[in-house]
């Protein structure tokens, strides 16, 4: 399935999340728990020496030196080196009859770690990760024990050292994989499936596939989907194929098709959204309460106030099928049709229809990115006349004659006046409100561009 809307995550972008990731990971390392040790250790014509070594306390975990890369087909790699350890601990010795008891200083040093990650995506469509490999080697260990007997302190270092180095690269990488799950997995389950936009629609930010890791970056292909939340419905027109510009000079790049955008205008208009009623009071001056001031009020001058002397005028705008809308080098196009349905208001306040115009107008639209969220707005050219009829009712079977051409013209020019005056603020101030993009928590954009490809 090709997706509506890819992310991707270039190698900066990895580099500035991996100093996050490493610095959660440092802290968790710090708090690691080792297990006692104790045993047994036979020394030739001396006898049996038993040890314990309890209390063990790793003061400290710095991890320098760390990248992450990625792993084309795979997922990702950490790399961390020169890493060090620092252990305090008390220790206890029985040999014969000598027995001895101290504390220590441990210090585990060119430490190297290599993790390996792996991404995947989960049935409800959100991006999960976890380790596929960790290991985990200590070059150097250094003790300093504290107590009498150095030649006793000396066997014991050499019949301990190997359990300790053992036990500390064990539990480095078991406290990696619970680092993941614990921390960046549930972080990534953040990433919103689906954003609820207002009362009427919602985006299906849901994985089409899980992301894959390339030479150069991390993509993700997401469905990138409007859709009405009253009732869900099949889109009617497919995705195409999306990809990316060949650019990785930034952080993060989001690509929006223009089935991302048609999808929303099908969610609205099969949620009747795009039904727009237009009266006298609301296209009056706006210190009058109203929403413009248009040169022609209502009615329109059809010969109607013959007709329909002295009553106002309702206009009912809706558009007959969800608009189509094109992505160029140039921006956003499209050229929706709107039917135009007047009525006039009778003194008991149902409704008389009088005719119905249909305009088709070029509309372009101005995208951009302001906190996480997709804004926009448009700016429509002036309409021009598909078709007009008269419309006969039962209750009034006058029939009105199809206006001529300077009447149209007429209806034309008002038509504009209350697109550009009434109806493009409304459109403008919701699109103003946004669309959320798909972040995780703690993420805020800056430095953004928008560029439109074809």
């Amino acid at each position: 399935t090709n997706p509506g809307f890819v992310v991707r995550i270039t190698q900066a972008g990895l580099d500035y999340a991996h100093e996050q990731g490493i610095a959660i990971l440092e802290k968790e390392l710090a708090q690691l728990k080792l297990p006692d040790i104790s045993g047994d250790f036979r020394i030739q014509h001396v006898g049996k020496l038993h040890y314990d070594i309890s209390s063990l306390d790793l003061r400290s975990f710095r991890l320098p030196y760390s990248r992450i890369s990625l792993v084309p087909g795979v997922g990702l790699q950490v790399s961390i080196s020169n890493a060090f350890a620092e252990v305090d601990g008390n220790w206890r010795v029985k040999l014969h009859f000598i027995r001895d008891h101290g504390s220590f200083d441990l210090e585990a040093e060119d430490v190297y770690i290599k993790i390996d990650l792996k991404l995947g995506s989960d049935a409800a469509g959100k991006p999960t990760i976890d380790t596929s490999g960790c290991t985990t080697h200590i070059s150097r260990v250094w003790v300093h024990f504290s107590g009498k007997f150095g030649w006793l302190y000396n066997l014991f270092y050499g019949a301990v050292e190997p359990t300790f180095r053992r036990s500390l690269e064990r539990e480095v990488c078991e406290t990696v994989a619970w680092s993941v799950r614990r921390e960046l997995q549930p972080y990534l389950q953040t990433l919103p499936v689906t954003a609820r936009i207002d009362a009427m629609a919602g985006i299906d930010y849901s994985l089409v596939a899980p992301p894959a890791a390339t030479a150069q970056s991390l993509d993700a292909g997401l469905k990138g989907e409007f859709f009405s939340l009253a009732h869900r419905s099949a889109v009617p027109f497919p995705p195409l194929a999306l990809a990316l510009p060949p650019d990785h000079d930034r952080m993060v790049y989001f690509g929006a098709s223009s089935y991302f955008f048609n999808t929303a205008g099908f969610a609205y208009h099969a949620a009747g959204a795009l039904v727009f009623e237009v009266t006298e009071s609301m296209v009056v001056s706006p210190r009058d309460g109203g929403l413009c001031h248009c040169p022609h009020p209502l009615p329109a001058p059809l010969q109607l106030e013959k007709m329909y002397p002295d009553m106002a005028m309702k206009l009912r705008l809706s558009t007959p099928s969800a608009p189509f809308l094109s992505i160029g080098p140039g921006g956003l196009s499209l050229r929706p049709v709107v039917d135009i349905q007047a009525y006039a208001i009778l003194p008991n306040s149902s409704l008389a229809p009088l005719f119905l115009l249909s305009l088709v107008s070029n509309v372009s639209a101005v995208v951009g990115v302001r906190s996480g969220r997709i804004v926009g707005s448009l700016e429509v050219g002036r309409y021009g006349a598909g078709a007009a009829q008269g419309v006969a009712g039962e209750c009034f079977p006058l029939l009105l004659p199809p206006p001529s051409a300077p009447q149209v013209r007429m209806l034309q020019s008002i038509m504009n006046t209350v697109a550009f005056s009434a109806l493009l603020p409304r459109l403008n101030d919701r699109l103003d409100q946004g669309f959320p993009l798909p972040l995780p928590d703690r993420i805020q954009l800056s430095n953004i561009l928008v560029r439109f490809h074809q």
